[in-house]
């Protein structure tokens, strides 16, 4: 039996721990969220903390509790099915994210410092959370569910049977 690590994810990396890989934007694994290696700054504490709340809040969200079984046996949460997010924070308070089927575009929304200075039309810099919300389609305000306020809706359907709500 091989020993050898198959991800291609840093082992040793601290984010590993909250089961956050550190990988390329271009990971051979389907990691529903990740953050880039090539980010010029790492996460402080709180940030390496949000990283591991957006996991859990898209975990808590899509999956049965024997799907979730299914992800905690890998060190980190893989889902070929999930359209991925990978995180790059450009610097203090400045981050962008991108989705794993992104094929055209920009490489992160927001764009990096150097490509904000000459665009006409551009938003940033963004703290981590902003830029959460954006990829979650919230822009205007923190999701609560996300950042581990509130636990995920329950479907209308669970009262007494009934399988179309009240």
């Amino acid at each position: 039996m091989s020993t050898a690590w198959p991800y291609d994810a840093d082992r040793d990396d601290p984010l590993t721990t909250l089961r956050i890989p550190v990988a390329s934007a271009w990971a051979d694994w389907n990691y529903i969220v990740a953050f880039d290696k090539e980010s010029a700054v790492r996460p402080d504490s709180t940030e390496a903390r949000q990283l591991a709340s957006c996991l859990r809040y898209y975990i808590d969200s899509w999956y049965t509790e024997s799907y979730k079984a299914r992800l905690a046996e890998r060190p980190f949460d893989i889902d070929g099915g999930a359209n991925g997010l990978t995180f790059h924070k450009y610097g203090p308070g400045d981050w962008g994210y991108r989705r794993r089927t992104w094929t055209m575009g920009p490489l992160y929304v927001p764009q990096s410092p150097r490509l904000r200075e000459s665009a006409r039309l551009t938003i940033g810099p963004l703290p981590l959370e902003q830029v959460m919300d954006r990829a979650y389609g919230h822009r205007d305000r923190p999701h609560a569910r996300r950042l581990g306020l509130l636990t995920p809706p329950r479907p209308a359907f669970h009262q007494q049977g009934d399988r179309h709500g009240p």
